[in-house]
């Protein structure tokens, strides 16, 4: 991996009180602007080593979700529809009128919520190992894993979030992940979805994606043998990008 992505430089970075907390942004690149959304306890530093495959042609946002990174830490229970509010508020900011975006997991799961709140804003959107609908209830193994006294097994939350206090903050909210959109609000969903899950995720219930197939009026289905949760990274990197760029390019 090149190290000249890591040193480039966001043309604008900041963080925004929107809602009553601060979210913190960098902007990249010039065009229409691309929203990516980094999965539970990671950070917008999970894409910078997409930015420059999208910044010729899109203005380029990552944006450290609410309760992460260098965002301010939760101030209320975990709701997926209150962290899209805020990203709404956030696009309401910048005066951004239309976006794209790319959500990985509880990114992806904040999309479909942003998608209902404001149906107008998103013209096309990629979701990674989310499909709208999760519940931390049905994988008892993973609340009972993922706690901040296993915390040193997952050695990237230091380096995401920095501080034991908003670690511990993130951790015993993970057992409030519930998000679940009705078969009504699926079909309500304006913008073109391509939804994009490896073979080998555990965490997705395949009943859910025929489901979401179903009641999505504009959806594509990707699925990637021998991959598991994280299908845009790693070996299967440069064919995700191709694809994710073919998709976003419509329109």
């Amino acid at each position: 991996m090149s190290t000249n992505i890591f040193s480039q430089n966001p043309k604008k970075s900041e963080s925004i009180l929107v809602n009553g907390k601060t979210i913190y942004v960098e902007v990249y690149g010039e065009g229409i602007p691309l929203f990516l959304l980094h999965g539970y306890t990671l950070s917008s530093k999970s894409w910078l080593p997409y930015v420059e495959d999208y910044d010729k042609e899109y203005e380029v946002y990552l944006i450290d979700l609410t309760g992460h990174g260098r965002s301010d830490s939760f101030k209320e229970d975990l709701s997926i529809k209150s962290v899209a509010k805020d990203l709404n508020s956030l696009a309401q900011y910048f005066n951004l009128d239309k976006i794209k975006a790319i959500g990985f997991s509880f990114g992806g799961d904040v999309l479909y919520q942003l998608a209902l709140l404001n149906p107008s804003l998103i013209e096309s959107m990629i979701t990674i190992g989310a499909v709208g609908s999760w519940t931390v209830n049905d994988f008892p193994e993973y609340r009972k894993a993922f706690t901040f006294e296993n915390r040193f097994n997952f050695p990237w939350l230091l380096e995401n979030h920095g501080t034991d206090e908003k670690i511990k903050a993130l951790m015993d909210q993970f057992s409030n992940y519930t998000v679940k959109l009705t078969n009504e609000e699926l079909q309500s969903i304006v913008p073109e979805v391509l939804i994009i899950l490896g073979d080998e995720d555990e965490g997705i219930d395949l009943e859910q994606v025929v489901r979401v197939r179903k009641h999505l009026p504009e959806s594509d289905l990707w699925i990637l043998p021998n991959v598991a949760h994280g299908a845009h990274e790693g070996q299967t990197k440069d064919e995700f990008i191709v694809k994710s760029k073919v998709f976003l390019s419509k329109k």
